[in-house]
């Protein structure tokens, strides 16, 4: 029998860095994982994705560099990029195990299931083979899974996943997308961005919906001018294939029921159903230890992510929203210091980045959010049209906006909407977590000239002296 202070379940950035940490702490610990380390944000989403993503974004810039007097034509060979993403994750995977290695965490490849208070096995897949381990504690960061809508399973090869869509051989001539939440989102502007027709389905009335509008409509306005199609206030109903190998997708109005005169086909290659995600919560056994769950499937936690089990943590996706890699790898580290007493810190101001065309940033309290909470919020907005660098890289949508307490100053929040802002969300962010004022970071010199200025100048509006655009 395999013996381990510290049993994980779930190798992705929530489960491989609360590993790590709980090694430094000198626990001995064990890490399972059914396909090996790094999760579905290593693997199949947050890497790979970026990486296409980032591809997409150079072939846009260079055929459509005329203004700026470039003129190319661009090949894409897709199977080839979708080879040198595959070889980026590859090489952080084979880090991530070393990472772990080196801090003396026992890695297994297989499906982790508790059998007892103490006791778990780990059943390599396909194998039928199985080995005992006895652990001291326990975290649980087993993850989520893309959610399938009635009919349109991904075991059928035209519906696609976000993995599926990451690895496809050629560029898609025409795809329909069902989702406009930020994975919807983000990958329909890549695939526009290659050369595919895209339209979106979705749901509610506007893309983003966890957004304000001044955040989606840069987005929504760039989108259009991608040629991406929308069709809001709709549902995808069902698919058939056409007689030239192309499949038809029926969508239908949200409310208005299935009067014929409502139904609309759309014609693609492809159709990638990007609806959202449900935890993975049904697969370690949680019930055998009456670990409990919320009426969604999520673990419930405390702030340290301890479970009703004092000795079961759980982390991540599994634990709920934000399902972020970043908040799951920040609740991992404080789950391991937890467990070693090392006395954590709960997780602090957790920032969302959408690598959307702009690029979104928000971290900390809206205004409305902080109004609600008792302050009296002020503001500062500086666009990034009146940003020297953003100009000179050719990006003037969007802009910059901090949240402050009018009678303190202090920061309470912000979101950005431009060039790099999954970047230079980090430095509002700081302020947050330092509870520094408008009067600290105004006062704070930037290099010049960056984008990052552009925080500056936001805190300047916000204090009432701008400098490099109108007081209003």
């Amino acid at each position: 029998m395999l013996e381990t202070d510290v049993l994980v379940i779930g190798g992705g950035p929530a489960g491989y860095v609360a590993a790590i940490r709980a090694g430094q702490l000198g626990r001995t610990v064990t890490l399972v994982d059914r396909s090996g380390v790094g999760g579905t944000c290593l693997n199949h989403g947050c890497i790979p994705s970026k990486a296409l993503i980032d591809a997409a974004d150079d072939v846009h810039s260079i055929r459509n560099g005329r203004d700026r007097g470039i003129e190319a034509d661009v090949e894409v060979d897709f199977e080839g990029l979708v080879d040198w993403k595959d070889r980026v994750v590859r090489r952080l995977t084979k880090g991530v195990e070393k990472l772990c290695q080196a801090n003396g965490v026992t890695l297994r490849e297989g499906t982790a299931r508790f059998v007892g208070d103490h006791r778990a096995e780990i059943r390599t897949d396909g194998s039928g083979d199985s080995e005992t381990v006895a652990f001291d504690r326990a975290i649980v960061a087993t993850g989520s899974r893309p959610i399938e809508l009635p009919g349109f399973s991904f075991d059928d090869e035209p519906i696609l996943d976000a993995k599926a869509a990451l690895n496809l051989d050629e560029v898609p001539d025409e795809l329909v997308v069902v989702g406009a939440g930020y994975i919807g989102m983000e990958l329909s502007t890549m695939f526009a961005k290659l050369g595919t027709d895209v339209v979106v389905v979705e749901l509610l009335d506007e893309p983003l919906p966890r957004y304000a509008d001044d955040v989606t409509q840069p987005v929504a306005k760039r989108a259009a001018a991608l040629g991406l199609s929308f069709r809001f206030g709709r549902v995808a109903s069902n698919w058939e294939r056409v007689d030239d190998g192309q499949i038809r997708i029926t969508t239908e109005p949200a409310e208005d029921g299935t009067d014929e005169d409502t139904v609309e086909s759309i014609t693609a290659d492809e159709v990638l159903v990007a609806v959202g995600r449900d935890p993975v919560s049904d697969t370690a056994g949680l019930e055998k230890l009456g670990v409990e769950c919320d009426e969604n499937g999520f673990v419930e936690t405390d702030e340290f992510g301890r479970t009703n089990v004092d000795h079961v943590f759980a982390v991540g996706d599994v634990a709920g929203e934000p399902m972020l890699a970043h908040e799951g790898s920040a609740a991992g580290v404080v789950a391991a210091e937890a467990i070693a007493d090392a006395d954590p810190d709960p997780v602090g101001a957790v920032p969302s980045v959408v690598f959307t065309d702009p690029e979104i940033g928000a971290v900390g309290l809206t205004e409305a959010e902080a109004r609600d909470r008792g302050y009296e919020p002020t503001t500062g907005e500086f666009p990034f049209r009146a940003s020297g660098r953003a100009l000179a890289a050719d990006e003037r949508t969007g802009s910059v906006k901090l949240v402050a307490d009018a009678e303190s100053g202090a920061i309470l929040g912000g979101r950005i909407v431009g060039p790099e802002a999954s970047e230079l969300t980090a430095e509002i962010g700081l302020a947050v977590e330092q509870e520094l004022t408008l009067s600290d970071v105004a006062s704070t010199v930037h290099a010049h000239p960056t984008l990052s200025e552009a925080i500056v100048e936001a805190a300047d509006c916000a204090l009432g002296h701008p400098i490099h655009t109108f007081a209003r």
